[in-house]
């Protein structure tokens, strides 16, 4: 009996992430409203904390997946709380990600929640837990786009639309990025438990800097330039237009220009 309250509380949702959820509410209503004084300002601060709750969701659903395959562990790490500051590299989770956003308008995927995975029996289950959190972006990427794909757009102002498309580029592109089979992201997670031992061992020691090695690459002009036609492609097939993301986007970085974006 003494253990139950204690994983009711492993499981209640942190008041961190409800004060984010807040922020992105309000200030998604200021952009919705045109209440706020900066337009930028309020578009910044919507896609930043929708972007936060994100990558909190995308942790989570890690972490739940991890507990329905055998860790039991997770609820004591407080990862079912949705709390940002309780994954293992808060700084990796989190304000990297929300670093890239701001200098480059990439949805660059953070760290992970440390998972047992001895405690998991079974290949499949181990490749779930990896793809769970990726599918999470997709999942909120389709939530961004419905209203673009559904033809719902009638009455909805300007800057929400634009700001919802590059939110849904900022999703498009972490799924993307974190589908990669490289070490250190979900998609060699999710192909990993299926390669022989041997190769494992040798792929391993590269885990650490396959994230850094794909923010070198993103650097280079060319593969820049093809990455974004591919997420500019998959957007034009939900129904988002480059020039929407793009106004997000510029919208979105009101610091080099402060001139406002011309309606439509």
């Amino acid at each position: 009996m003494a253990t139950a309250p204690s994983r009711h509380h492993d499981r209640r949702i942190s008041p961190v992430f409800l004060g984010i959820v807040a922020v992105m509410a309000v200030s998604g209503w200021a952009v919705w409203t045109s209440y706020a004084a900066s337009r930028g300002l309020a578009v910044f601060l919507f896609v930043t904390s929708a972007w936060v709750v994100s990558l909190c969701l995308h942790e989570y659903a890690h972490a739940r997946t991890a507990l329905h395959g055998g860790d039991i562990t997770i609820g004591a790490k407080g990862y079912l709380t949705l709390n940002p500051l309780k994954y293992t590299h808060a700084a990796l989770s989190i304000v990297l990600p929300v670093i890239f956003v701001i200098m480059g308008g990439i949805g660059l995927p953070g760290g992970a929640v440390f998972i047992e995975r001895s405690r998991i029996r079974g290949r499949w289950r181990h490749s779930l837990i990896s793809a769970a959190g990726p599918l999470t972006n997709v999942a909120f990427a389709i939530v961004c786009t419905a209203p673009f794909w559904l033809g719902a757009l009638d009455g909805v102002p300007y800057d929400f639309r634009v700001a919802l498309a590059f939110l849904a580029l900022l999703q498009v592109s972490a799924a993307i990025l974190n589908f990669l089979p490289v070490p250190g992201l979900d998609g060699y997670g999710i192909i990993e438990p299926w390669l022989s031992h041997a190769a494992r061992r040798q792929v391993e020691p590269f885990a650490p800097f396959g994230l850094l090695a794909v923010f070198g690459l993103l650097w280079i002009p060319e593969i820049n330039s093809e990455f974004f036609r591919l997420i500019y492609a998959i957007l034009d097939a939900l129904g988002v237009s480059d020039l929407e993301a793009a106004a997000g986007r510029s919208l979105y970085q009101f610091w080099p220009d402060l001139t406002l974006a011309p309606q439509g």
